[in-house]
């Protein structure tokens, strides 16, 4: 199995702090998440997370207008310059200070950043200048306010900026030393200003204040106060022009206004509010276009796209993410992570879906591909410690705190049975037989293992045996063995429908912390207190392997230690282990920093990977700061500065002192810790997920860039392989592409192949390449949405036929390609039954009317066919077709009026549809 994970996306957690940015197309969407940055591609349902990280979280991002350069800042005002196409870093940069906006001009040539009460402009990094000592060059510093800058707005020409201010006044400033008679302030508002814009034609000046209070700026003339009454105005001579308030306008909420954007081209003001209210103003006459609500708490940002048809809102309080179509009233992305650390995840069977529980009683089912939330269970009324998969996929079985295990349907999407003990209980481990028959529930408030059937619902039975409580549950994939472990350091194996147990208890020295069978069911590894990883047989219960693991993880140094990460001997143990699909390698993380990776035959570390370098969570710094500590020797990020705030809603505190998880959603006052609570295996061999502080990391291959040759010799080149193409000679040019592993070469011989060849060519199919050719149908059809599938589907019936035996002998080696193939049907069927629903209607139509036009005589036929408007007879005598002729050969007009469309295009490799408009 490779080992070559990399991080890809980061799951289950959507927006926390910062600005939001659409692209300048308008279809995809920046989110800072924490230290890292998401993007959101709306048109395609498609997420991704860039790989870099920030040594704290982001406060502001900018990218510039075509796309290519992203500049992220974090809470010290250290700033990342990234390629945005090819997500590679290019520089880092300090800025020393706390950044509040920045932005890039329209132009592209240089971008504005507001640090305390100075506006910084610099010139873009380009590869056209001469070579630089520093990618980073000033251009010049602005100066007037008196206290901290809030926002910068540029205009279209990029030759002014406004910046506004918390001194409650804004200001105009002139990019051109040429022009520094420019500048002005503009004053009058009694709140803090939050954003100024400038009109389309850049006459006009708009600027909102917290309170609530929009004033419109004109350069008009300036009033001239004179006594001299014979004083005439000399010809030739300029009147004096100044920056006016002709008009003051007032929101009048019940909340603060927290941001504002403006969209110049349909004069479009969109504002949010603390009461997380949101309104949308036609801002010539101050019309009242909308006024929504995403809930109670404040909207940190807002932010229009340049079509200014989406809104993007986001709130940091419970991390919440609206895509909002302000002329159909829609939704195009509604988005919230969980708000609470997560307990437990789960993949599907087929891959596709991850599912997350929390300790907010939440239970959220995300689509691994998009990365979007798809449903959202809450009837879980306490914290989530355990969700499964039965065998099919088609039910999500869960255990709570709350005393309850429910069974959830994911085609409807609800709970349709819900078991509980003779006793009110609080579950903390649950497992499901692969059968989907029996699912049993653990608690340590008891001693006994519940088992219900999931039909009837009823308690079967409560195994007795273990004397403390029990720790964690584990079904075996292929058979009904059921493995306990308890605090009563011993490892039970049951045979749940013999109701006895197969071997005698395994003593183990430390209590089990976390268990995990194979899955073949021949062995059971364990997590013990004292770090510790031992493998044991189940047949004859037999210590296999043991792995010391103390050695491999990495502990980071919480806020409150005085010593440095490696004399801490907190967190030294693996809370969770997962074993890989072919069952050689196992994954492991705890309440630590690392994700340990180790070969289980010789019992070595293979690869370590970094949860997180973000040093706003406690566990993630190695060596003190002696800078930090006080005269009273007290670390001064300990220190609660919150009422140093100046604005009064973020002096007020409501949270609950200490609280590091549960209860309530806010802001903590003590750091949330570093932890990873579970991980597990992709069933398609290629992903594997970790439930951690930051959220869902997803760790995958990246398979797309890797030569990886197999049993190569000097001979097999590639034009060698088009040789034996063009020669006929299909499996020999099969097998050369497949030793070449070239993708290219590998989809050109196998779309040579005649369709009468195929069932020769997978006949002879050496069985080494069986799993290589299916994993690679497998991934064409799923990730690049082959036309050809009724072309592939037949490969893979054959291949079926002729290694049936072969597969079903090496189930675990095939288990990866067999997962993909298996949801691609999944997909390939939804989406015939929704095309077969949709165009029942028309289908019976057509029925209908041809045999209408049947019955009809044929001298009568012309007469009709010269009265309809709808349709169009055939009426070429050497046409073998009978029925309708499409107008236009593209669409068909029925009676009540809907259109429908055909693909009419006779090269298309797809099988004609007909689609619904």
């Amino acid at each position: 199995m490779k080992s070559d994970f990399k991080f890809s996306n980061l799951l289950g957690t959507v927006y926390r702090k910062g600005n939001l940015l659409f692209t300048e197309d308008g279809t995809k969407l920046l989110s800072p998440v924490g230290n890292r940055v998401s993007c959101f591609d709306l048109i395609n349902s498609q997420s991704f997370t860039f790989n870099y990280q920030h040594r704290k979280n982001i406060s502001c991002i900018a990218l510039n207008k075509p796309g290519t350069l992203l500049i992220s800042i974090d809470e010290d005002g250290r700033a990342i310059l990234v390629n945005a196409v090819s997500r590679v870093v290019l520089h880092h940069f300090n800025f020393k200070a706390k950044v509040y906006d920045i932005k890039f001009s329209p132009c592209g040539h240089y971008f504005a950043v507001a640090m305390a009460r100075f506006i910084q402009v610099w010139k873009t990094p380009d590869v056209s200048e001469d070579r630089q000592f520093s990618p980073f060059i000033r251009h010049r510093i602005y100066s007037g306010h008196y206290n901290d800058v809030t926002s910068i707005t540029w205009s279209q020409d990029s030759r002014f900026f406004i910046s506004t201010s918390k001194d409650m006044t804004a200001r105009i400033f002139s990019l051109s030393s040429d022009e520094k008679d420019v500048t002005m302030t503009f004053s009058g508002h009694r709140d803090y200003v939050v954003n100024a814009f400038f009109s389309a034609d850049q006459e006009v000046i708009y600027t909102v204040s917290k309170d609530g209070a929009l004033f419109k700026w004109e350069y008009t003339e300036k009033p001239v106060e004179s006594d001299d009454e014979d004083m005439e105005e000399e010809e030739g001579v300029a009147k004096p022009m100044s920056w006016r308030i002709t008009r003051k306008d007032f929101f009048h909420a019940d909340g603060k206004l927290k941001c504002a954007t403006f969209h110049p081209q349909s004069n479009l003001l969109i504002v949010g509010f603390t009461n997380g209210e949101f309104r949308i103003y036609e801002i010539e006459e101050f019309n009242l276009i909308q006024s929504l609500s995403m809930g109670q708490n404040s909207i940190n940002t807002v932010t229009i796209n340049k079509t200014g048809e989406w809104l993007a809102f986001g709130s940091a309080k419970l991390g919440q993410l609206l895509v909002y179509e302000w002329q159909s009233e829609s939704y195009i992305l509604k988005q919230q992570g969980h708000f609470d650390s997560m307990n437990t995840l789960a993949y599907s069977p087929d891959g596709s879906r991850l599912v997350t529980g929390s300790d907010d009683g939440k239970i959220k089912i995300w689509d691994v591909q998009s990365g979007f939330c798809l449903f959202t269970f809450t009837e879980h009324t306490s914290a989530v410690t355990g969700v499964q998969f039965a065998k099919r996929g088609q039910v999500l079985f869960s255990s709570s705190l709350d005393g309850t295990i429910r069974a959830w349907d994911l085609i409807r999407f609800r709970n349709f049975k819900t078991f509980t003990a003779a006793s009110r209980i609080q579950f903390n481990c649950l497992a499901v037989d692969p059968s989907g028959e029996v699912v049993c529930g653990g608690s340590q408030d008891t001693f006994e293992i519940y088992v219900w059937s999931v039909q009837t619902g009823q308690l079967l039975d409560s195994l007795s045996g273990h004397e403390g409580p029990i720790s964690c549950l584990t079904f075996g994939r292929e058979n009904s063995v059921l493995a306990s472990a308890s605090w009563d350091k011993t490892i039970r194996i049951w045979n749940i429908f013999a109701r006895n147990q197969t071997v005698e208890p395994i003593e183990v020295t430390n209590d089990v912390i976390s268990l995990t069978m194979r899955p073949d069911c021949k062995e059971i590894a364990v997590s013990t207190l004292d770090g510790h990883i031992t493998i044991f047989d189940i047949e004859d219960a037999k210590q296999l392997h043991l792995i010391d693991g103390r050695k491999d993880i990495i502990n980071g140094r919480y806020f409150d230690d005085k010593f440095v990460a490696k004399n801490s001997g907190r967190g030294k143990y693996f809370k969770t282990i997962a074993y890989s699909f072919d069952g050689l390698t196992l994954l492991a993380a705890g309440d630590n920093n690392s994700i340990c990776m180790y070969d289980i035959d010789n019992e070595v570390l293979l690869k370590r990977f970094i949860v997180s370098e973000n040093m706003s969570i406690d566990g993630t710094l190695q060596y003190l700061n002696s800078g930090k500590i006080t005269d009273s020797g007290i670390n001064s990020d300990l220190i609660d500065r919150d009422g140093e705030l100046s604005d009064l809603e973020d002096r007020i505190d409501n949270t609950l002192p200490g609280s590091t998880r549960g209860g309530d959603p806010g802001e903590r006052r003590a750091r949330p810790e570093i932890r990873v609570n579970s991980i597990e295996f992709s069933p398609t061999s290629s992903a594997f997920a970790a439930a951690s502080t930051e959220g869902l990391l997803v760790y995958s291959i990246n398979q797309d860039v890797i030569f990886d040759p197999f049993d190569l010799d000097v001979d097999v080149t590639p034009e060698a392989t088009l040789e034996s193409l063009n020669d006929k000679e299909y499996l020999t040019a099969l097998v050369m592409a497949f030793r070449l592993n070239e993708s290219y070469l590998i989809h050109k011989v196998l779309e040579s192949v005649p369709l009468s060849d195929i069932q020769l060519v997978c006949q002879d199919l050496p069985v080494v390449y069986l799993n290589r050719v299916l994993t690679f149908i497998g991934e064409l059809l799923i990730k690049q949405n082959s036309p050809h599938f009724e072309f592939y589907l037949l490969w893979v019936k054959n291949l079926l036929i002729q290694h049936g035996k072969y597969i079903s002998g090496h189930r675990l080696e095939l288990q990866s390609s067999m997962k993909l193939l298996s949801r691609f049907l999944n997909k390939i069927a939804k989406d015939v039954v929704t095309v077969g629903k949709k165009n029942d209607y028309l289908l019976s139509y057509l029925t209908v009317s041809k045999d209408l036009k049947e019955d009809v005589p044929e001298e009568e036929q012309g007469s009709e066919e010269s009265e309809g408007e709808d349709v169009v007879m055939d009426e070429d005598e050497d046409s073998d077709d009978e029925g309708w002729l499409l107008p236009n050969e593209h669409s068909l007009k029925s009676g009540n009026g809907i259109v429908f469309e055909v693909d009419g295009d006779e090269d298309s490799d797809e099988d004609d549809e007909l689609i619904e408009v």
